[in-house]
């Protein structure tokens, strides 16, 4: 690599005085070697001798790349032939300072593999190429590629199909000689549109069903020459092309996946002692091998001779390469009991755990890591998944900042397909939300998942000699709806036709994001399970000042519209509200309006905003509590197709009520309420075709008993027809048909014939598109041969785009669920991803064919993210979607589809400060409520 020299030239980089010592070091070690070697060979010409020195050499060497590793003249990745690159006018977030350092106004050159030279590239290099790609970035930010330091892509690959599932072992909890590389399936969907989200390089993990699951790899996402997985690896380890390397080279870094906790207990019946027992006994056989091979090595050196084998095993070498150094262990862990087993094993046999992962509590005993052997562990984390388990109970959306404060290096991570590995950047911007530092936010999928790895000496970074690994983007990269305009990979770039509608220039900038450090210290205070209740004022007046905009619903209810409270001076309104009900005078600042108004409680909005409240479907709210803990649900309908229903249960003709189930209070609930997501529409959990009768509920109340709680104890009729655990797709169309065409005595019966009238909607799940025209082609028999209309609305509908004109015309409308779809199953995958690679996203497609769209979620913990959904829709619809079209995706919509009307007088409103609802700067303050003649402050 080069740098200028006094008179502005480039010269061939100096290398630190701590780097000369090392290469002395190094050499000086390589020179003894090789004096050994030729003193043997005069002694004794015995190949095995020889290999025997050289392995024992071997052993003795520190992992990490070779002392003159910046000496290359290419990526060892290069592919001849790649046209060379020069970025101008970019902002370029290089990773340096510990990320605070930005180069405004920044070129890079990308050659051969590498970033050859960047800052401001001399003229003279510049004129040296014959062919060169040149991109004007214009100001745009550009980053070193994305990170995942978790993740099952290959392994766990898309979509799912039983032969293509190879990131769990069943066959022990001690599995440390697996390697996911044998098992990574190079034709996974996820990819492309991996990729598409800024992230280059991935480890890839075993799964978590062993306590030791096996052997990670990092990887490079592109697609190579040879299209295998050998040639995606980075770095990879000398082992996986011989058990026992005895190169003259320095040991490349190699990483283990463990597990703690309930997932291997889980597996294999075990408690934690039992696994925390196999983990020492694991290590104490490695240690014994580890101890022979030392002495062995003893004596040889010192000149023995006729001592036996060397000793090795293929079954335990990984696990001795552990406790020799070389290895970054990668431990699945949450809680302090385990985090407090982890740290104790690192001491006992003293190796250091490179990272845990999920680690949901590890916020509350942050002095813990730092008992660990040789360094604290870092954390790779989620953002807000959790809740999923008991062990995620206590997560908190603050973990990231709180850890980070204790000087905790903290990755966010996707566990793909867990989450969706395209979407890691959304993590990170949802830990600045919560409080990380933008730079900690920024390194945490770039620069320090590369360290944590050990690749921090060529990925991770934009500087001279490192990987040509850089995403450009069209926007800040923390702000929401960040998407890729260039992603390059070893110099390759890999978006063509990036499909990326140019963004106002404030998206450039940083977001301002609320003050939540009560919230932070009450997360600790209260270890994770802080009071959530809010608190309730139902009599006397609330007075809103400066408030930007109000949402004002039309008579039928169906549509918000957004009124302006601010004046052409720019004085912002005021919004008074008594007992649940609004009042307010756009015109004016309403002093005479509140004049008199003494005992007013008075909130400033700062410039927010009152929108409706958001309502959110799809997952089990209010009937699941931590949904895999039996004890916490409601429990799963009984299929009639699969399994028969007690005839003291109503028979085969039941139709369960979510409502008779409805728990409140729960913390998913409340945090969602918290988020402006007031109320919830949930179906009854079924695993097959037979669902049940949704309720619609408040989230914010504490028990049914109470005043608007139960907003509709009988919503829609839901059903699901798929391919999973259940008869045939045509069996189970040919049942819906029989039910909505015959009428029947019982529940069932019932209910059907309010559909059979329009008066209760049908709600099917489906995701194929070939299902969904068959379910267009069902509803036009029926509305033939009864002469009336049903109303049908599909949920997940994760190909209903293909069909866009037909649901358009037959009145059908969807709701994606989840927003942005992916393809988990082969039903699923033919998604439309949407920018960069396509132009325009399902939902954006369906509103322009008039169809009438709103979003779900998977997962309870998910509903709380309903307003960034629906911002995020709003701005990748790039102007063909307006503001208001974007609120009722996740409000009236989302109820009219699924509940067959909107009912105008009693809809909620929720007050945001700092901006609205489509804002990072916002956060929601207080929730009006017209049904419980209150208000809630939050």
């Amino acid at each position: 690599m080069f740098e200028k020299d006094d008179a502005g030239h480039l010269q061939p980089r100096r290398r630190s005085s701590v780097f000369r010592l090392g290469f002395l070091a190094a050499a000086v070690l390589t020179f003894v070697t090789l004096y050994q070697i030729e003193t043997y060979k005069e002694e004794v010409a015995s190949p095995r001798l020889l290999k025997d020195i050289a392995r024992c050499h071997y052993l003795a060497r520190p992992a990490g790349p070779e002392h003159d590793f910046y000496s290359r003249s290419h990526s060892d990745r290069f592919v001849p032939g790649t046209r060379p690159t020069l970025v101008l006018n970019a902002t370029i977030w290089t990773g340096q300072h510990n990320g605070t350092q930005v180069i405004n106004g920044g070129e890079l050159l990308l050659d051969r593999g590498l970033i050859l030279a960047m800052g401001k590239v001399d003229r003279e290099l510049i004129r040296s190429y014959k062919q060169l790609h040149v991109i004007d970035a214009d100001g745009a930010w550009v980053t070193p590629g994305i990170i995942d330091m978790h993740t099952h892509l290959g392994d766990a690959a898309s979509p799912a199909l039983d032969g293509a599932q190879d990131d769990n072992s069943i066959k022990g909890p001690i599995v440390s000689w697996l390697r996911s590389l044998d098992g990574l399936n190079t034709h996974d969907d996820s990819y492309r549109t991996t990729i598409a989200g800024g992230v280059t390089t991935s480890l890839v993990l075993p799964g978590s069903a062993n306590v030791i699951g096996g052997q990670a790899f990092a990887i490079k996402l592109r697609t190579t020459k040879e299209r295998s997985p050998t040639s995606m690896l980075l770095e990879p380890p000398f082992n996986i092309n011989t058990s026992f390397p005895d190169t003259g080279a320095r040991p490349r870094w190699r990483h283990l996946k463990q597990a703690c906790g309930e997932n291997p207990s889980g597996v294999y019946s075990n408690t934690r002692m039992d696994n925390v027992w196999a983990f020492r006994q694991a290590y104490n056989e490695a240690r014994k091998v580890k101890e022979s091979q030392d002495a062995f090595c003893s004596k040889l050196l010192q000149g023995e001779r006729n001592i036996g084998d060397f000793p090795e095993s293929l079954q335990w070498e990984s696990l001795v390469d552990v406790l020799r150094g070389k290895v970054k262990v990668h431990t699945h862990c949450y809680e302090p009991v385990d985090l407090d087993d982890l740290m104790r094993l690192s001491n006992e046999f003293e190796f250091p755990i490179a990272a845990v992962h999920h680690a949901s509590e590890a916020y509350l005993v942050p002095d813990l890591l730092k008992t660990g052997y040789g360094h604290p562990p870092a954390v790779a984390l989620f953002a807000t998944d959790a809740r999923y388990k008991r062990e995620a109970y206590r997560s908190s959306e603050f973990a990231p900042r709180v850890l980070a404060q204790h000087g905790i290096q903290v990755a966010m991570k996707s566990d793909h397909p867990v989450q969706n590995s395209r979407f890691l950047l959304y993590e990170a911007q949802q830990a600045y939300y919560y409080g990380m530092p933008y730079n900690l936010a920024m390194a945490s999928v770039m620069s320090t998942p590369a360290q944590v790895l050990g690749l921090d000496h060529r990925v991770g970074f934009i500087q001279e000699g490192y990987d040509a690994d850089i995403v450009m983007w069209d926007s800040h990269p923390l702000a929401l709806g960040a998407t890729p305009t260039h992603v390059f990979i070893d110099g390759i770039s890999q978006l063509k036709d990036a499909h990326v509608q140019e963004k106002p220039a404030v998206f450039q900038e940083l977001p301002k994001v609320p003050d939540f450090d009560a919230d932070a210290q009450a997360a600790v205070e209260y270890e994770g399970l802080p009071p959530l209740e809010p608190k309730k004022r139902t009599s006397g007046f609330v007075l809103f000042r400066n408030v930007k905009s109000l949402y004002v619903h039309e008579e039928d209810g169906s549509v918000a519209r957004e009124v302006s409270l601010m004046r052409d001076d720019g004085t912002l309104g005021v919004v008074l509200v008594h007992e649940g009900k609004v009042c307010y005078k756009p015109e004016s600042t309403c002093a005479e309006f509140v004049s008199g108004v003494d005992a007013a409680d008075t909130i400033d909005l700062e410039g927010g905003a009152l929108a409706p409240g958001l309502v959110s479907f799809g997952a089990p709210l209010g009937l699941a509590e931590i949904d895999s803990e039996p004890s916490t649900k409601d429990g799963v309908v009984t299929d009639p197709l699969t399994a028969s229903v007690p005839r003291i249960a109503g028979g085969d003709d039941a139709l369960v009520h979510a409502s008779d189930g409805l728990q409140f209070g729960g913390r998913d609930a409340l945090l969602a309420y918290r988020a402006g997501v007031t109320s919830a529409i949930t179906a009854p959990i079924h695993r097959g075709f037979w669902g049940g009768l949704s309720a619609h509920f408040s989230l914010g109340a504490a028990h049914r008993l109470q005043d608007g709680a139960v907003i509709r104890p009988q919503a829609g009729v839901h059903m699901s027809i798929s391919h999973f655990g259940t008869p045939s797709i045509s069996t189970q169309i040919g049942t819906l048909r029989r039910l909505l065409l015959s009428s029947k005595a019982g529940e069932a019966g019932f209910w059907f014939e309010e559909v059979r009238k329009g008066r209760v909607p049908l709600v099917v799940e489906a995701h194929s598109a070939d299902i969904i025209a068959t379910l267009i082609e069902l509803k036009r028999e029926v509305e033939q041969k009864l002469g009336t209309t049903i109303k049908l609305t599909v949920t997940g509908a994760s190909e209903a785009h293909l069909l866009a004109p037909e649901l358009s015309a037959n009145g059908v409308g969807v709701i994606m669920n989840p927003a942005r779809a992916f393809p988990y199953a082969w039903e699923d995958r033919r998604i439309l991803p949407g920018p960069p690679l396509t132009e325009r996203s399902a939902i954006s497609t369906l509103i322009e064919h008039n169809v009438t769209v709103g979003v779900g979620v998977l997962e309870a913990w998910d509903a709380r993210n309903a307003r960034f959904d629906l911002a995020w829709a709003w701005y990748e619809a790039a102007g063909s979607m307006s503001r208001q079209e974007a609120m009722a995706l996740a409000s009236t919509n989302v109820e009219e589809l699924l509940t067959g009307s909107v009912a105008s007088a009693q809809r909620d409103l929720v007050a945001t400060r700092g901006g609205d609802m489509f804002d990072m700067s916002s956060r929601v303050v207080a929730v009006v409520s017209a049904r419980q003649g209150a208000v809630d402050l939050l």
